[in-house]
């Protein structure tokens, strides 16, 4: 019985690491500060970038998801006030952006505002 709770454990701590696995693929190693990817079925809102983009918005807590060339991905930008401005190609999965930049301005989480 031990070991059918053992496998059963397992089985879920598995299941659960497979299951974030798409958020976290293809993202370049990015500081804790900038925020974390996250699945796009949780973004809030959907940013377009084409190619006259230069920088976008976003607020600090809030959930993106950013669409470029027919690919996409989700970032949470917890970033708890630090790196408030910083380039997109630092959180962007490959490809995505094709090296051009464009620049991220964080606003302060309201929740955290004085």
């Amino acid at each position: 019985m031990r070991t059918m709770h053992t496998h059963l454990a397992r089985l879920a701590v598995a299941s659960a690491i497979a299951a974030m696995a798409p958020a976290f693929a293809n993202h370049p190693p990015a500081s804790p500060n900038l925020g974390t990817p996250l699945h796009e079925a949780s973004a809030g809102r959907t940013i377009t970038l084409d190619a006259g983009t230069k920088w976008v918005n976003v607020t600090g807590g809030e959930t993106v998801k950013f669409v470029a060339g027919g690919k996409s991905f989700s970032w949470n930008f917890d970033t708890y006030g630090s790196d408030p401005v910083f380039d997109l190609n630092r959180i962007a999965p490959e490809g995505i952006l094709s090296g051009r930049p464009v620049t991220v301005y964080v606003s302060p989480d309201p929740l955290y505002s004085t």
